[in-house]
């Protein structure tokens, strides 16, 4: 069985598995958090309703069996605790067949959140994540050596993601091909981070360079995941370089450190000759065998999509989110719109009304507030506040759910929120008005503090009451 087993791959496979069990940790602990203003009995999209009208074999999940807010919480803070727990390296400390039943655990736990989550886990991440937990699941633990088998499965995932986000990215928008996205994407893009301001100001020839690089990290370099070592190791390195540069530009939920993990199952040499390791059993080897012809044969889909003129970006092929496909801003912004929501509790809307803007944590409102860091955390609602900038369509069919609920003062919804400025009893009107937000120039934040400057463009939503939404709550 010597062909079956990679030794050598020792070190990577204990960072890859430690660093992808922390990123459970972080869905799960999303999950738990978010659930209830989301999805929850009471959300903006509640599961009982999802279910009701969505047959199991379109979104296999234990909540169809029975759904509560106290089971989903059950099961979200079990996958926090499993993978706390395997990140710690309990699967390391148990049977073969034990370890491989923790990791199966989470992905199933997680995959039956995302295939109930509707449109707030509708982001490419959370297939990435049941894709790559569910290769974890065959990976062996500290008795077996690595399957050379699987260890190629990752290579041919961390391919993917990559080559197909470069790829989207020719096929797409013109600035990628001329080297000019990035005089925009600092500032357009969904949720910037405490460097974005310095990043969009960077000189326009050096934004050049970096599109140019990117091209060259997504295009050239995935290829060479596949030539013999060291040359793996080095394009995984690259990899790890340019994922580093996006976690510093801007906040992508856990999409680069999951990239990053991905690429660290190649990229580390042993430091030391592997330790000694059980021969695989039997059982074990006709396991690996069958699921590596399971992803060669899902492997025609995603492959077909990546020479495909119409191709497909972050899309899943099954409802297992398995051997899916891949990609990130085929278009890019040329301006930012963001909708500011205000409420006040004036009794009649006249010429003096007071508005007083509700506060996201990491959504641009205040224009003084320095963009927020919470990457690898996920803030769902903050990122389809972005797409509801873009269009007013985006924001179907969970937006005047969300008003409804701050008319409520719903104690879950504004959790969500970073500041509430009506915290003694609900607003009497809500409204939500567009604009568009810059960065401000070097002299600007020098004189005012302000990171943004902002427009106003039109009303979004006119002044609504609890009565007057009433009837369209939760509707879509």
């Amino acid at each position: 069985m010597e062909w079956f087993a990679a030794p050598g791959s020792w070190m990577g496979r204990l960072l890859f598995q430690r660093g992808l069990a922390a990123l459970y940790v972080i869905a799960f602990l999303t999950a738990v958090n978010q659930f209830r203003a989301l999805i929850g009995e009471n959300g903006m999209l509640p599961v009982p309703r999802f279910v009701s009208r969505t047959p199991f074999r379109q979104s296999p999940s234990l909540f169809h069996l029975r759904y509560s807010d106290r089971f989903f919480a059950a099961v979200a803070r079990l996958g926090v605790l499993l993978s706390a727990a395997v990140a710690a390296g309990a699967a390391d400390l148990v049977p073969l067949w034990a370890s491989m039943l923790m990791w199966a655990v989470l992905w199933a736990l997680y995959l039956s959140i995302v295939n109930v989550g509707q449109t707030w886990y509708g982001f490419g991440w959370e297939s990435l994540l049941l894709e790559t937990g569910f290769l974890a699941v065959f990976l062996g633990n500290a008795r077996t050596a690595p399957p050379v088998l699987v260890m190629w499965l990752l290579r041919w995932l961390l391919f993917r993601v990559e080559f197909g986000a470069g790829l989207i990215k020719i096929r797409g928008d013109r600035c990628w091909r001329d080297l000019t996205c990035l005089y925009y994407h600092h500032e357009t893009q969904p949720m910037p981070g405490p460097l974005s301001w310095f990043f969009h100001h960077l000189p326009r020839p050096l934004h050049r360079v970096e599109v140019a690089a990117n091209h060259v990290a997504q295009l050239v370099v995935p290829v060479a995941l596949f030539a013999p070592q060291p040359v793996a190791g080095v394009a995984a390195g690259l990899i790890v370089v340019t994922q580093l540069w996006l976690v510093l530009s801007g906040n992508f939920a856990w999409l680069n450190w999951l990239t990053i993990v991905l690429a660290l199952s190649a990229v580390v040499p042993a430091s030391s000759p592997p330790p000694a390791f059980a021969p695989a059993p039997a059982w074990y080897v006709g396991v690996v065998l069958a699921v590596t012809a399971l992803v060669a044969v899902l492997s025609y889909w995603p492959a077909r999509n990546l020479v495909g003129r119409g191709q497909l970006m972050n899309y899943s092929f099954n409802r297992l989110h398995l051997v899916n496909a891949y990609g990130a801003f085929g278009s890019v912004n040329r301006i930012r719109q963001e909708v500011i929501v205000e409420g006040t509790d004036d009794a009649e809307i006249t010429g003096n009304t007071v508005w007083k803007e509700y506060g996201f944590k990491g959504k641009p409102g205040d224009v003084r507030r320095m963009p927020r860091q919470f990457a690898p955390y996920h803030l769902r609602l903050d990122w389809l506040m972005w797409f509801a900038g873009i269009s007013a369509g985006f924001a179907q069919p969970w937006f005047l759910p969300f008003v409804t609920r701050l008319l409520m003062n719903d104690p879950a919804t504004l959790r969500l929120l970073r500041t509430n400025p009506f915290p003694d009893s609900p607003p009497t009107y809500v409204r939500a008005r567009l604009y568009v937000y810059r960065f401000t120039g070097w002299p600007k934040l020098r004189a005012s503090g302000a990171w943004w400057e902002r427009t106003f463009i039109r009303e979004y939503l006119p002044p609504v009451t609890l009565s007057s939404m009433a009837p369209t709550d939760g509707q879509a």
